[in-house]
């Protein structure tokens, strides 16, 4: 098998998508003679292992800004006695070009001899190839700290007090084709030149940038609609899975488009359940799959699936050592809806192995209920400042994060990015490609964001008519 992949890479692109349709009887007469294997002798595994093959990731880059810390020179300190108390509380924002501004905290480092802690609040940028091109060749990282709020007077909160600004040119293109770090060490913070020379505050930073590959996926069509779901190359689309939408039939009907109890002949009926998701790769093989394994209901007093008792899918996959048909559970997405002034679909993700009863928590997202948003997993992403801790990950993820992947041991993993409840939603997925081993792989993630496109639909509001375009889809 390794022996084929690697003569199957050597070849020219041209030449491995014109085998990869005849595998798939799309080539016909067109393929040219003297073929790598003749067509009956290739195996479902194999053919797996050529659809991997063809795909090719695209180029993104990672930059991760670290080691954060925030000193002042001992002679400051010592004619300043409640320096120490007084920037112990300070916070940064960190901006590189148009992309959203980034704040952490930054620790204050009160010994000369001591070291800011490489790993505590890090901060990840992720750059695709056109923004490189656009920052390039003077990109600077645009940083302000100051402290953070001391409390209030009297009812009026006090406004932040700035500590010093910075701009720190960090050369990208060092990093284009191998791992490079940009800036390790101390810059002056301070509000002047003079200050930022003598005897002001000093920031350290570690500044690095590592080539990050992604598999971009693509649904065609709305999840419902049981559509193929390509990888887009500029204007060339390469399909690589379907997707199959079940209802199941013995279930409940829906409650999508009538507006009362009675309706729907009682409360009983106020559910979704029996949706399932059904991922084919190209030769008619399933290699994941989610579905409902609770159902989606109102809580009582409300018209929707409330935290206290969400919705819930679970994630599968075949078992590559089995000839029967035999599944195994690689996740559990629960779903519910927040009310506010702006409706939030809150999903949180747990990785299951054997053993095990809740899983291990690797994502809790928030999505705008009416506009979309994403939906990721990502180990380097930290809750936001003024945000709880519900989003943290707990626990190890040590060899769960894929049915036939190493241990997680950081960084990005997937997203997906789907429409508001009302919206036509074609979700589009980044899979990271060092997570990536064989086709089965991508399959997983791929029904996980299947299901978390239906969830955004599931949890509508049980009062409320949905779109008849979504009708049609769950109804026909």
């Amino acid at each position: 098998m390794l022996a084929f992949q690697l003569r199957f890479r050597s070849c020219s692109r041209k030449r491995r998508l014109k085998y990869f349709e005849f595998l798939n009887g799309v080539g016909g007469s067109e393929m040219q003679s003297g073929p790598l294997l003749k067509k009956e002798s290739v195996s479902h595994e194999l053919h797996q292992a050529i659809i991997l093959t063809t795909m090719d990731p695209q180029i993104f880059y990672r930059l991760s800004i670290g080691s954060l810390g925030l000193r002042l020179p001992v002679e400051t300190l010592k004619d300043r006695p409640g320096a120490v108390h007084a920037y112990s509380n300070c916070l940064c924002d960190i901006r590189l070009g148009d992309h959203p501004i980034q704040r952490t905290r930054v620790p204050f480092v009160s010994s000369p001899q001591d070291s800011p802690d490489a790993n505590s609040n890090l901060i990840v940028l992720y750059l695709e190839e056109s923004d490189i091109k656009t920052l390039a060749p003077k990109a600077c990282l645009q940083v302000v700290v100051y402290m953070g709020k001391q409390g209030s007077h009297c009812g009026l909160t006090s406004r932040r007090q700035i500590i010093g600004r910075l701009r720190l040119e960090i050369g990208l293109e060092r990093g284009l084709e191998n791992p490079a770090l940009l800036h390790n060490g101390w810059v002056g913070v301070g509000k002047n030149k003079g200050e930022r020379l003598r005897l002001g505050p000093e920031l350290h930073l570690k500044v690095r940038m590592d080539p990050d590959p992604r598999y971009v996926l693509n649904f065609e069509d709305e999840t419902t609609l049981s559509p193929q779901i390509v990888q887009q190359q500029g204007t060339v689309k390469q399909p690589i899975f379907s997707c199959k939408f079940v209802k199941d039939r013995r279930s409940t009907p829906l409650d999508m488009t009538n507006t009362s109890d009675e309706d729907h002949g009682g409360a009983e009926k106020r559910e979704r359940k029996g949706w399932k998701v059904m991922i084919h790769d190209l030769s008619g093989s399933a290699v994941a799959a989610a579905f409902m394994a609770t159902p989606f209901v109102p809580s009582s007093g409300y018209d929707r699936v409330d935290r206290s008792n969400p919705g819930a899918w679970l994630i599968l996959h075949p078992s590559p050592a089995s000839s029967a048909e035999s599944w195994h559970l690689w996740g559990r997405l629960e779903a519910w809806r927040e009310a506010g002034p702006r409706d939030t679909i809150c999903l949180r993700l747990h990785i299951l192995s054997e053993g095990q009863e809740t899983g291990i928590l690797v994502s809790d997202v928030a999505i705008s209920s009416d506009k979309g948003g994403e939906f990721f997993i990502d180990m380097d992403r930290r809750v936001p400042v003024s945000s709880s801790p519900a989003g943290r990950l707990e626990g190890s993820t040590q060899g769960l994060c894929s049915a036939s992947l190493e241990a997680i041991t950081g960084g990005f993993v997937m997203n997906c990015k789907v429409q508001g409840e009302d919206k036509c939603s074609k979700p589009l997925v980044h899979l990271a490609a060092r997570h990536i081993a064989c086709v089965q792989d991508a399959a997983i993630f791929i029904a996980l964001a299947a299901a978390v496109d239906l969830s955004i639909r599931a949890c509508r509001p049980f009062g409320r008519k949905a779109n008849k375009g979504l009708c049609h889809a769950l109804y026909s």
